[in-house]
């Protein structure tokens, strides 16, 4: 049985048509390597905001500052690339998350708002940029990030996710005085449970994701705070300069990986 000329076009354009919209995506592909870079670029988040604050005697303000006017640079890098460069895209993670996690520290600390406050108000902000997001688009996938407003989208929720997982980090192991140690075993039980309903009981893909991401966030502050604050406070005294340095090292070499599988698929086709 022959295959008509009509036929094999229309197929070849539909081939051509999902490669495009493939490569135009601009987010990693979601798997484990994506979830060890995230945790350990939120941690990077937490404990290079307080690097700079007090071993380069910068202060709150003026890393704020300079972290900003960073983030916005490697912002147009990323929005000016026509699909998923690993290091661009990880690269401005990391700035989400030193910027979040320093727009929570200015409310707390220059503006004196209670973490609670800052949690729920980040949680209502976060539920806004959703629905805003889901009115335009009709859709919250990752697996569409092939637009310009999408992706602008994609990055405001991710500020808001970084800036709201710092706040409730700080509240549980802090205003709550549940502990670094306690908090990041509650997180770390919260995306155990997402990942069990995800895969047991097949709850919604994006509803899953999402939920993740947002609680990689609280879990990374918990845990670089664990890590790095003094026994005194319930740390391990690891040091802020070992934790970043330590983190830096391992999502400079998963980046890479990802670099290099990205090439090879690239060259394989």
């Amino acid at each position: 049985m022959s295959t008509s000329p009509q036929i094999l076009v229309a197929e070849n354009s539909l081939s051509k048509s999902s490669k495009h919209a493939n490569m135009l995506n601009k987010v990693s592909q979601i798997t484990l390597v994506f979830w060890l870079i995230k945790m350990m670029s939120t941690t990077v988040g937490e404990t290079a905001a307080d690097f700079m604050i007090f071993n380069f005697k910068l202060g709150l303000p003026m890393t704020s500052l300079i972290m900003t006017a960073l983030f916005l640079l490697v912002l147009v890098i990323q929005l000016k690339a026509k699909e998923y460069i690993p290091w661009k895209y990880w690269l401005t993670v990391v700035f989400v998350s030193i910027l979040g996690t320093l727009i929570t520290d200015n409310m707390t600390d220059n503006l004196g708002i209670p973490l609670a406050y800052s949690t729920i108000g980040f949680s209502i902000l976060l539920a806004l940029v959703f629905a805003v997001w889901y009115a335009r688009e009709k859709t919250l996938s990752i697996h569409h990030i092939d637009t310009f407003p999408r992706e602008l989208f994609y990055w405001v929720a991710i500020l808001a996710t970084f800036a709201l997982g710092t706040a409730a980090g700080d509240w549980f192991a802090e205003g709550l005085n549940i502990g670094y140690q306690n908090s990041t075993l509650i997180f770390a039980s919260g995306i155990a449970l997402i990942t069990a309903g995800f895969y047991v009981l097949k709850l919604n893909s994006v509803l899953c994701f999402w939920l993740a991401y947002i609680l990689t966030r609280p879990l990374g502050a918990a845990l670089g705070d664990w890590l790095s604050q003094p026994v005194k406070n319930g740390g391990l005294e690891l040091g802020v300069t070992s934790i970043s340095m330590v983190f830096l090292l391992m999502i400079v070499s998963l980046v890479s990986y990802e670099s290099y599988k990205k090439g090879h698929q690239v060259n394989n086709h």
